[in-house]
This record gives structure tokens, C-alpha cells and sequence, in this order.
């Protein structure tokens, strides 16, 4: 069976790497292999597993991380609080865009949401030692798992995949009803399924956060990215969904990597609910001389972190987050692109005999977006995923997610258009090798 990469090249790679499930490769520990492979053969591959923006960055952040560079902020600390415009300015943009209200000091700069879930799993996980334990709706970020276990906090997940609608909330609460739940976990949109919580799901979430007393860690890296709906007109519906509208024990962590391209900066801003910033644990009290929730997350957690966030990086976000509110900047129009390009790859991969693994958001067929996820009739996931590198295609399995399904995730951000005509090519070689 001739492919467009020879397999011996891949296998001795991933022998070489010391990867020995396949199943289980990272996403950096694909791309190596693929860009082993490109070196050895010249023959350039199609990169589906990095989730990094593959748009230019916003040259409203730029031009203004440029001009406070300039101006001297280099030389001097950043407020451990934050930048207070940006502050302001994250607080109207999460009024602007998500419709709900969040005052400017709940509005906190992080080193990116990676930081930002660091942070929170430290304050949430000693808010209360009854409650030891994160819960992940999955599948979800693999890293975020990976903070956990760096810090020695136990976790538990179950894939959402069978349990859409009404159902999530008996699956919630037979995890809940234990009373050792200190925070729910997830994005929406999802990585790696692109799957969106509808404002149900979302009031599910929010009641049963209050009911047992739990935190919602809302994670909106791809933040108004459900390209079904019409998110861009600053202070007019339909807003992002949010658990903020249904309960006041959550945080919402709005990342500039993916809406702005801005990854590079590691600036993002958690924003904590009104009532969850003032509020006083008596764990916490007694930990941290009677500071409360909010206070805690930044003058303790951040200051011990990293004693703030980026100066320069913090005046970018807010322009960006500025010129959002203001209607000037226009950020859906630019990550709109990765919207497009989902919808041609799937109807590559359809075309070919792939199916999508999570293709619904209850009745309604899932947004094209960032992300999406791929199966082949017969295969496992991570034969599928090692297959496909002998034709020159990369990507993660679906298992290093959370999800419990059969099947793979692709990321959209890096493939160019000039390289769809390619892809259908060899998924036709796929195709054609693969026929019963």
C-alpha cells in the first residue's frame, strides 16, 4: 500500500522520540514527528494539531504596546491589581459582549488564561478543605489537568458527549451531591470539540454551582467564536453565553491570544463575579490575614506567581479591548477566517469517508470554528491519528482531551489555503487504501 509518506521514516521517528502509544502523543511529540518527517523526505505537511492563532496579531495591540514601550513603562512594575484602564476596559468589553456586569477591580490581568487557571485552582482548592477536587467537563484543555497535578489537587471528569441538555444536570449532580467539589471547569466554545453550552446547559450549570456552593471557572479562550450567531455588535444581542447570568460563583477568563492573535504577550484578564470577589472563606480568612476571595487571587496568588502581569502587554489588551467596545475594532471579522476554513476541511474529510465525532449541539449541527473533530468508520483513535502521519497529515487524539470517543482533533489555524487541493489529494490515496 503506497502512501505519500513512507512509513518507515514515521516509525522509526516515533521510535527514535520514545513515543510508545501513539494514542497517547502530545501535541508537541506529533509535530516533532511531522517535522522529522518533512525534514528526511522534503515533502511539507499538513499541520491539524497546534492550536496556536495563525493570524497576524492585532495591530490595534501592537501600535499601543508599541507607543507605551516607547513612552518608558518598561522601567516600572506593573500594579499588582492591574493596569486600571484595562481594568475599565475589561469591564465594558464583558459588558459589551457578554451582556452581564462585572465590576473593574473583579478585573484582573493574568499572564495568559494558562496563568489565569493556575491562579484559580490555587484559591478555589483552599477556599474550603472540605472541597479537595476540580470537575472537568470534558473533553477539554489537557494542560489545564496537567496544572492539577503540578500542584498536587485532585480532579475528576466525564465527557459531555451523552450528556447534552437536561442530562448534564444528573451527571453534575451525582458528581456534586459528594460535597468535595471545589470547581467546575470548562470552555465553551470547547476545545477540542467546538461543542457550545446553549443558555440551558449554562442555567443547569449556574444553579447547581450555587446550590452546592461551587465555583464556575468559565473559560472563553475563543471568545465569541460560535459563528452561527452574530456576536459582534458591541451592546446589542445575541451576547456570548455565559454561566455569569445564572449564578454569582463564577470566574470568567477571557484570553487575548485567539480573539486578538495576541499570544505571544501572554495577557489575558480573569474576571470574578461581584459577589465571589468580596466574599470571605473561612479557610482563606484564616490563611491569608482575612483578605477576601478576590483579593486573595491577585495579592497573594499572582504576587507570588509573578508580581503581576507584562506592563506593556497590559496597555495592548486594553486598546484592543477599547476598540471593541468602541465598534472601531472589528475582531469577529478577523477570526472569522477560521470559521471558513473549518467548513471546507470537513467537507474534505466527509468527502473521504470521515465523520464528525461531536456534530451536534443538541439539535442543532455545531458551529464551524477553531476546532472540530474527526473519526474513521473502524479505526481507533490512535491508529487513525498514526495513520494519517504517513500521508502527511498531524494531528492529536481525541483521548488526550478527556473525551471518551474514537477519533481526532483538528485545528484550523495553521492550514493554508493553498494546501486544501493537497489535502483532498492524499485523503483520496487515504480513501482508496482504506476501501473494504
Amino acid at each position: 500500500m503506497q502512501t505519500p509518506i513512507n512509513k518507515e521514516i514515521i516509525d522509526k521517528a516515533i521510535h527514535d522520540f520514545g513515543i510508545q502509544d501513539f494514542e497517547k502523543a502530545t501535541i508537541r511529540e506529533v509535530k516533532s514527528v511531522a517535522a522529522y518527517a518533512e525534514k528526511e523526505t522534503g515533502i511539507e505537511f499538513i499541520k491539524l494539531e497546534m492550536g496556536i492563532p495563525g493570524l497576524p496579531a492585532s495591530h490595534v495591540g501592537v501600535e499601543a504596546q508599541i507607543k507605551a514601550l516607547q513612552g518608558g513603562i518598561a522601567h516600572s512594575y506593573p500594579d499588582i491589581q492591574g493596569y486600571p484602564k484595562l481594568k475599565e476596559e475589561a469591564s465594558r468589553f464583558v459588558k459589551a459582549f457578554i451582556g452581564v456586569d462585572v465590576d473593574a477591580e473583579g478585573c484582573i490581568p493574568v499572564c495568559g488564561s494558562m496563568q489565569g487557571t493556575f491562579a484559580s485552582f490555587l484559591t478555589c482548592s483552599q477556599s474550603d478543605k472540605k472541597k479537595d477536587t476540580v470537575l472537568f467537563i470534558d473533553p477539554g484543555f489537557p494542560v489545564q489537568k496537567m496544572q492539577l497535578q503540578v500542584l498536587g489537587v485532585k480532579y475528576e471528569t466525564f465527557d459531555v458527549y451523552d450528556y447534552r441538555g437536561e442530562k448534564l444536570r444528573t451527571k453534575l449532580e451525582s458528581y456534586l451531591d459528594k460535597g468535595n467539589i471545589c470547581a467546575i471547569v470548562y470552555s465553551n466554545p470547547n476545545n477540542p470539540s467546538w461543542i457550545c453550552f446553549n443558555e440551558d446547559e449554562l442555567r443547569i450549570i449556574g444553579e447547581l454551582s450555587t446550590k452546592y456552593d461551587t465555583v464556575v471557572m468559565e473559560d472563553l479562550a475563543y471568545f465569541a467564536m460560535d459563528f452561527r450567531k452574530d456576536l459582534s455588535t458591541p451592546f446589542n444581542p445575541p451576547y456570548q453565553a455565559t454561566v455569569a447570568r445564572y449564578t454569582d460563583n463564577c470566574m470568567l477568563l477571557i484570553s487575548g491570544s485567539k480573539a486578538f492573535s495576541y499570544a505571544g504577550e501572554r495577557i489575558g484578564v480573569v474576571c470574578i463575579s461581584n459577589k465571589l470577589f468580596h466574599r470571605h472563606y473561612a479557610d482563606l480568612d484564616a490563611r491569608y490575614e482575612g483578605l477576601p476571595f478576590g483579593l486573595v487571587y491577585s495579592t497573594r496568588m499572582l504576587y507570588a506567581l509573578s508580581s503581576g502581569t507584562s506592563h506593556s502587554a497590559q496597555y495592548a489588551m486594553a486598546a484592543m479591548l477599547k476598540a471593541a467596545s468602541d465598534g472601531t475594532y472589528d475582531f469577529r471579522r478577523e477570526t472569522g477566517i477560521y470559521g471558513q476554513r473549518a467548513h471546507e476541511l470537513k467537507r474534505i474529510f466527509k468527502k473521504h469517508g470521515f465523520y464528525i465525532v461531536y456534530d451536534k449541539d443538541l439539535d442543532e449541527d455545531l458551529a464551524d470554528g477553531f476546532y472540530f473533530t474527526i473519526g474513521y468508520p473502524g479505526m481507533t483513535g490512535g491508529q487513525l491519528s498514526l495513520e494519517l502521519m504517513y500521508y502527511g497529515v498531524s494531528a492529536i487524539c481525541l483521548s488526550t482531551t478527556g473525551s471518551s470517543q474514537q477519533g481526532l482533533r483538528v485545528c484550523t489555524s495553521f492550514i493554508e489555503d493553498r494546501q486544501m487541493e493537497e489535502l483532498d489529494k492524499r485523503m483520496a490515496i487515504f480513501e482508496a487504501n482504506h476501501q473494504a
